[in-house]
């Protein structure tokens, strides 16, 4: 990774671990997926901006695979999503061949833009909800 995106994603990772996503997590209809931490084996929670299309949550991963939470994903696909203050659980999958900048096109606008402002190497992610 050249150096000005390392610089850019340990800035922009570091603002959202200490700042924002603690801020954010409080919110009660914050969007929230948890996942299970690889190593801990706790709960890990992180505001995401995607949206319910019928029993499926779509969002776009602003670091791919550099993502903890993708990385948490990818070692236990079993993720709750809450969604307008409702907890959902659900199997989680990455599609790399699905063409994120186009996903972002049907998601919260907001978002969306953040993530394209932000991002690299996006990844869309699609949780299969089983309640």
């Amino acid at each position: 990774m050249p150096r000005d995106r390392d610089v850019k994603f340990r800035v922009v990772t570091a603002v959202q671990r200490y700042v924002a996503n603690p801020l954010s997590r409080r919110l009660p209809f914050q969007t929230l997926v948890e996942t299970t931490g690889r190593t801990s084996g706790l709960p890990r929670r992180t505001p995401v901006g995607g949206r319910l299309v019928g029993r499926e949550f779509w969002f776009v991963s602003e670091y791919g695979e550099k993502s903890q939470y993708v990385r948490n994903i990818r070692a236990d696909p079993k993720v709750r999503v809450r969604v307008g203050g409702r907890w959902h659980h659900g199997t989680a999958q990455l599609l790399p061949d699905d063409d994120p900048r186009a996903r972002l096109a049907s998601l919260p606008r907001m978002n969306s833009t953040a993530v394209r402002l932000f991002g690299k190497d996006l990844l869309t992610v699609r949780v299969d909800l089983t309640d």
